[in-house]
């Protein structure tokens, strides 16, 4: 949204609001938002850490609302803003395709190395690897809400088969004919993709971990569209180097931005993303118009 702030400006002047835009890369420090949202009444999150401390400095101050721009909330404290009687909500069911789209995107390059061909063509080598056809290979799909639920059937189309893994799963009749549904990682061996879309919470926190890894099939691959703790990274690492993962595609990470520094930077096998995969134009203004009317209704303005 604050690369496109201009297309709202005239929102907020019409309703005589001043709009504070922090220089930030993709979050600011606890410490920086301490110096911040005391001094606003609405405040629209990002993912940027907000803590009790962060709401509760606010609440000693000016603050009134809050929304969550997006659907990840891993980053907000909602039980302090009700202790504290701070309106708060998300913009839920507003990237699921979109997000969706993202991850079919990364099946597709890991399936067929686009990614890598154009890298290496590039660099004057005309190389032909053999790729992945995709009817008849087995999806694991960890999470089944709007973005899962979207991913499952763009999947389908290419006539993959799709176990879901999501224990809050509710299907309707033509999903339960179309995909299978199981408790993870019971028949995780089968998997040719494993794709993460679920929220980060206490029970997906490093879902896919050494054990996890070391049940699945060798030459299987590993797509996370969802936050980075969902995977430990350290044993995703290890089953790259060892060959028993195939290949990876990462659009978020447990640190981000992504250090220079990591070995996935140097690993031609992965696929690197930089946690972008909400944003198309259509989605970034449907999602903002719906972030400002939350504010301006909890604001009463």
């Amino acid at each position: 949204m604050l690369k496109r702030i201009s297309e709202f400006t005239a929102v907020f002047e019409a309703k005589g609001i001043e709009l504070i835009l922090p220089n930030v890369v993709q979050t600011l420090t606890e410490d920086e938002l301490l110096q911040i949202i005391p001094d606003v009444d609405g405040w629209i999150i990002g993912d940027d850490p907000a803590t009790e401390k962060v709401f509760t400095a606010g609440k000693n101050g000016n603050l009134k609302a809050a929304v969550k721009w997006g659907v990840g909330v891993d980053n907000v404290d909602f039980k302090a803003c009700e202790k504290l009687g701070i309106p708060i909500t998300n913009t839920p069911n507003m990237f699921g395709a979109e997000v969706a789209t993202l991850a079919v995107n990364y099946v597709l390059g890991l399936a067929r190395q686009s990614f890598y061909i154009d890298r290496e063509v590039r660099k004057g080598n005309w190389i032909k690897p053999a790729g992945r056809s995709l009817k008849d290979k087995n999806v694991a799909l960890i999470g089944f809400g709007d973005i899962g639920k979207s991913t499952a059937k763009f999947l389908h189309a290419f006539d993959m088969h799709i176990t879901v893994y999501d224990p809050f799963a509710k299907a309707d009749e033509s999903e339960i004919n179309k995909f299978t549904f199981d408790t993870f990682p019971n028949n995780i061996e089968k998997a040719d993709y494993v794709i993460t879309t679920c929220a980060l919470n206490s029970s997906t926190y490093q879902i896919i971990n050494q054990d996890s890894i070391q049940k699945m099939k060798k030459g299987v691959c590993i797509i996370n569209v969802s936050r980075g703790g969902i995977i430990d990274e350290k044993s995703l690492l290890a089953g790259l180097k060892s060959g028993h993962i195939d290949s990876v595609a990462l659009d978020v990470f447990e640190n981000e931005p992504l250090n220079t520094e990591s070995p996935f930077v140097h690993m031609d096998n992965c696929i690197l993303g930089s946690h972008n995969g909400s944003n198309t134009i259509e989605a970034v203004q449907r999602a903002s118009n719906q972030a400002i009317d939350y504010l301006f209704n909890f604001l009463s303005i």
